[in-house]
């Protein structure tokens, strides 16, 4: 019997640890026609990037007809004015999937004429970095340390299963201690 719960433990233990690592693709508004000028506050893109959680290497989908819209990336400034004239990226595809590649705020506004101050645009802030098992911190890149870079020793495929099979036999061994 303790055998049993400390197997299912530890099976319930590698899901999460491997369902919270994934990057995500985020539908923009949450549905195939969430990029638009909306009809109410309670549409307000804004409403939906509050309601998601974003993190860093997660996408942004946006599902466009590139004839009539498009999405630029703008700095605050420019959100707030809804300036067009200088965005730091334009989209323009069908569908534009954007990378979010660091942690902070991401500012995003319509590109067609007057959409913006209808309120066809959106703030998205990307949370820092994942934490890893049990909330620690993984260790930082070599770009982020004063020393010398050290060249690993074995793949990281390698590194990542010895990891794992730590976990599961440390959570094994725990259970039946106890």
């Amino acid at each position: 019997m303790a055998f049993s719960r400390a197997l299912f433990s530890s099976l319930v233990l590698v899901f999460l640890l491997f369902s919270f690592s994934d990057a995500r693709d985020h539908l923009v508004g949450g549905k195939s026609d969430g990029w638009k000028i909306p009809n109410s506050d309670s549409e307000s893109l804004n409403q939906w990037a509050e309601a998601s959680r974003f993190q860093i290497g997660d996408s942004l989908v946006w599902n466009l007809d590139p004839k009539k819209d498009s999405v630029l990336q703008v700095i605050k400034e420019d959100y707030v004015t809804c300036n067009t004239t200088s965005p730091i990226a334009e989209y323009k595809e069908e569908n534009t999937k954007v990378k979010l590649d660091r942690s902070g705020p991401y500012y995003f506004i319509s590109g067609a004429k007057g959409h913006c101050e209808k309120g066809q645009k959106m703030i998205v802030v990307v949370m820092s970095a994942r934490r890893g098992y049990m909330g620690i911190s993984p260790a930082p890149s070599p770009m982020q340390n004063e020393g010398p870079a050290i060249a690993p020793t074995s793949s990281a495929s390698g590194l990542k299963a010895g990891m794992m099979m730590m976990v599961i036999l440390g959570s094994l061994f725990g259970m039946v201690l106890f």
